[in-house]
């Protein structure tokens, strides 16, 4: 029993349609300034305002919850990707706008997606597997795009479309290793300087010698990002 008026002395809870949403909060946060490997449930719950139940209600696991946030990113990126790519338009407009759209989706979600990039590698089994695959339906989605820009002469056709897909989104990708926040532009900056060279190396040469359709061979795999 607790005095009319009083708090008991408990830790208050997060509301119950919050739980889900703080969770992903504070273990983005945990895994981003202390490294997945050293965050425990406990700690995550902790920052969370829940309880371990509410946790592995949501998710089964620890590794199931890194997946989880970077997976529904993807999935948000991936329908993005598909409106772009379906609309009207030239194709060498719709590739600048799906260039500069992951650009914009990336440094809103810049946190998520640097600690699923430094922390990927020690996830292994069904949920590693199932993010590779959505993965890779986003590269072939990207480079199905290309290909349609090479097939309409909007985009060169001497550089495979597999290469030009990951340059650019493993530029992206990887500046998480060398952008700093107190540098001279914004992550947002740099991602549309990117978008820039992306951009202006996709044009076909002013000259070239019997060009080769590299997105007819080369690119029949499948990404294997």
């Amino acid at each position: 029993m607790t005095a009319a008026g009083t708090e008991p002395l408990t830790r208050r809870r997060a509301p119950r349609g919050s739980a889900r949403r703080n969770i992903v909060a504070a273990a983005t946060e945990l895994f981003a300034r202390r490294g997945y490997e050293a965050t425990s449930v406990q700690e995550i719950v902790a920052a969370a305002a829940v309880t371990k139940g509410a946790l592995y209600h949501w998710f089964g696991s620890k590794s199931e919850l890194l997946t989880s946030i970077y997976r529904e990113l993807l999935a948000e990126q991936t329908a993005r990707l598909r409106e772009i790519a379906d609309g009207p338009g030239p194709v060498g407009e719709r590739l600048r706008a799906a260039a500069a759209d992951v650009v914009e989706h990336t440094a809103a979600h810049v946190d998520e997606l640097t600690v699923w990039a430094r922390s990927a590698h020690l996830i292994d089994g069904e949920h590693a597997d199932a993010t590779r695959r959505e993965r890779r339906r986003y590269h072939d989605l990207f480079r199905d795009l290309v290909l349609e820009g090479q097939r309409a002469g909007a985009v060169r056709t001497d550089v495979s479309a597999t290469v030009i897909t990951h340059t650019f989104l493993s530029a992206l990708g990887n500046t998480h290793t060398w952008f700093h926040p107190d540098g001279p532009l914004t992550f947002t900056e740099v991602g549309h300087q990117l978008v820039a060279l992306f951009v202006g190396g996709l044009r076909p040469p002013e000259e070239s010698s019997s060009p080769t359709p590299a997105g007819t061979a080369g690119d029949r795999s499948r990404s294997t990002a």
